[in-house]
């Protein structure tokens, strides 16, 4: 049976309240006392609660101070370089978790575009019939492939030029002829959106044009 996840908000019943905060303080007094042996670092624990008399220190009062008097002789830069209060830490969470929005955004627009592009190229579709929005977003796209191709051609090019002159004409012609004729197509495929984009425009200052005439 899986673990249910626990939910992170402050438990109303006094009786279920006092029964997880034994049991929690068990567990971060335990992890502590691993952390401390097998990794050989300082570690004090503070805990106070309304349910005990007075604040329980671990492992004792004399090592706690031990702990804090290390903590104290540090720079203040080192004290301080790593800190977060709460306001902070959600500051940080939303950063991140916006720039990941972000990226997901922009590799589903990516995706979306090559889908169109290749169902043009396949003949389910043809530039006239995408939408205005996307002929920009398809048109960058294709150019990102013709930059790929492009930089593939270069590096094939530098590693046929560390070969003998024999087996670099015989490394061109077998492998520049193929991308040179998927660029010349995906080019003519670009043109074709751009005079779409074009046409579109031109379009729209035509319809312009009639509406102010229409007005006079």
């Amino acid at each position: 049976m899986t673990r249910q996840k626990v939910k992170m908000a402050f438990i109303e019943n006094e009786s279920s309240r006092k029964a997880t905060y034994k049991k929690r303080k068990r567990g971060i007094l335990k992890k502590a006392n691993e952390l401390a042996t097998l990794c050989g670092v300082p570690v004090g624990v503070i805990i106070d609660s309304p349910y005990d008399l007075t604040p329980e220190v671990w492992p004792s009062r004399e090592d706690m101070d031990n702990v804090l008097s290390q903590w104290q002789r540090l720079p203040v830069m080192d004290r301080t370089k790593k800190m977060l209060n709460q306001e902070s830490y959600l500051k940080q969470s939303i950063s991140k978790a916006t720039e990941t929005c972000k990226k997901l955004t922009k590799e589903n627009k990516e995706l979306e575009m090559k889908e169109v592009m290749f169902d043009c190229l396949s003949g389910k579709t043809s530039p006239p019939r995408i939408e205005k929005s996307d002929l920009r977003g398809c048109g960058n796209v294709i150019e990102q492939y013709l930059r790929n191709l492009n930089r593939r051609i270069e590096i094939l090019s530098k590693n046929d030029g560390a070969s003998s002159s024999s087996v670099h004409a015989a490394a061109t012609t077998s492998v520049a002829m193929p991308i040179v004729e998927l660029g010349s197509s995906s080019t003519a495929f670009c043109d074709m959106i751009r005079q779409q984009q074009i046409q579109s425009n031109m379009n729209q200052n035509v319809r312009g044009l009639d509406l102010n005439q229409q007005q006079w």
